[in-house]
């Protein structure tokens, strides 16, 4: 199985440090709709493992959350491809769960899904939280330089982490 892991906001649509906390405000990056559908195509299974905070903190609830996802799949779909599955954590930052990025839960909930090893599957994030999170369960760190990821940028990244201008550049790489 070809297994691509991406995180969302900032990776497959626009990201915004006051939370996207409804579906008029989630706004997809248009390349990364083109991408993601690419690579299903091509035979890739693309997954999601997005923190949510904004559920704990009461910005937004689960339906909301669920039809910003659908829009996603609708999208994608729209271009001849699927999405697989999408994981998120609902949990506050101080709420000590382990699927929280910088932890890696989400990735292994993933694993469990599809019944594979992580080791050397990219996880395409665009923060540091994103690249420890591969580290821990020995995914290849990839960065997009999308979202939060130029701010990522100014800081020493984990040793062999690829970084990339978009998830389309991504896709790029892994279908040439």
């Amino acid at each position: 199985m070809k297994l691509l892991i991406l995180d969302r906001d900032g990776v497959i649509n626009q990201d915004s440090d006051a939370y996207i906390k409804s579906l008029d405000e989630w706004i997809p990056i248009p390349s990364a709709i083109t991408a993601i559908a690419r690579l299903s195509k091509a035979g890739w299974t693309v997954a999601v493992a997005t923190n949510q905070s904004g559920i704990a903190r009461g910005y937004y609830d689960l339906a909301t959350l669920e039809s910003m996802h659908q829009r996603l799949r609708e999208l994608v779909a729209e271009q001849g491809g699927e999405l697989g599955v999408v994981v998120y954590c609902p949990h506050g930052p101080d709420e000590g769960c382990d699927c929280r990025k910088p932890k890696p839960g989400m990735l292994r909930q993933i694993a469990q899904h599809y019944g594979v090893e992580l080791r050397g599957t990219w996880f395409v994030g665009d923060s540091r939280g994103d690249l420890d999170a591969a580290l821990a369960v020995d995914c290849q760190p990839v960065l997009v330089k999308t979202g939060k990821g130029e701010r990522t940028l100014t800081k020493p990244l984990p040793e062999g982490t690829l970084v990339f201008d978009d998830l389309a550049a991504v896709a790029d790489q892994l279908l040439s």
